[in-house]
């Protein structure tokens, strides 16, 4: 894989990523309006590397209001080819535990309010894109043959399941997805992946485990301090994967 303009968009514990060389930063404008930060961008290998954290430079911007359409089409208007998303989630499969990787096989949508296409009439044109399987196969080979050279617990399927947030789900609605097919659950999955495919932008998401999803941990209160604590750890072993990956020749 080589001269391949790539993407990383960093989620929740992944605001900014070490190891690229070269570096240089562009605020980028979109007829969308401003995406969430201003990019970095460097140099891994022979790969040109853009960095996106997608809640912002300070973790200030919530799920239901990040501007994934211009963080998207920045992206696009950069070069970029092929985008790896990271997204911390709950656990619904009572198989995965904090500080597991998953990289999800498939999604479910429950957002909804957002700006979720491109084709919303403004530009005379209706596009239907084939969404069946929402994520890149060959970037998923690439994350799990990376992610298979360490010693992190790994899971290579899984349904993500998309919420609105900025709340944490209830046991009932955890109960909902779970007889949906949902494995694990996050809030920023959609409709990022779909405004990818929409531009003809491979993605990719791996996903870290912080949490038992509600009601997964019998009463438990879900503690925003455990949270913290496993994605410090956690997002540790997602570097090292990109470090593994982008070092690898593909």
């Amino acid at each position: 894989m080589k001269n391949i303009k790539i993407a990383i968009i960093g989620g929740s514990g992944l605001s900014q990523l070490n190891g690229l060389k070269d570096i240089r930063r562009e605020v980028g404008r979109t007829p969308y309006g401003d995406p969430s930060a201003p990019l970095t961008i460097g140099m891994q290998g022979e790969n040109e590397i853009i960095f996106l954290p997608r809640h912002g430079l300070s973790h200030q911007i919530p799920p239901h209001q990040v501007n994934y359409r211009a963080n998207i089409w920045v992206l696009k208007s950069m070069g970029v080819e092929q985008i790896y998303a990271v997204g911390a989630t709950g656990s619904i499969d009572p198989a995965l535990k904090p500080r597991d990787i998953v990289i999800p096989s498939q999604l479910i949508d429950y957002t909804y309010g957002r700006e979720q296409t491109f084709y919303d009439g403004s530009n005379a044109m209706v596009e239907h894109i084939d969404f069946s399987h929402p994520y890149t196969e060959a970037l998923r080979q690439r994350l799990i043959a990376a992610a298979g050279t360490l010693k992190a617990s790994l899971h290579t399927k899984g349904v993500y399941a998309a919420t609105q947030g900025p709340r944490l789900e209830t046991a009932a609605e955890i109960d909902r997805i779970d007889r949906d097919g949902g494995t694990i659950v996050g809030m920023t999955g959609m409709p990022e992946a779909a405004l990818a495919r929409e531009l003809e932008m491979q993605y990719a998401l791996i996903s870290l485990v912080v949490n038992p999803a509600a009601g997964r941990d019998g009463d438990a209160v879900i503690s925003m301090q455990d949270i913290v604590a496993h994605l410090n750890a956690g997002m540790k072993d997602v570097c090292r994967i990109f470090e593994v990956m982008l070092s690898t020749p593909g």
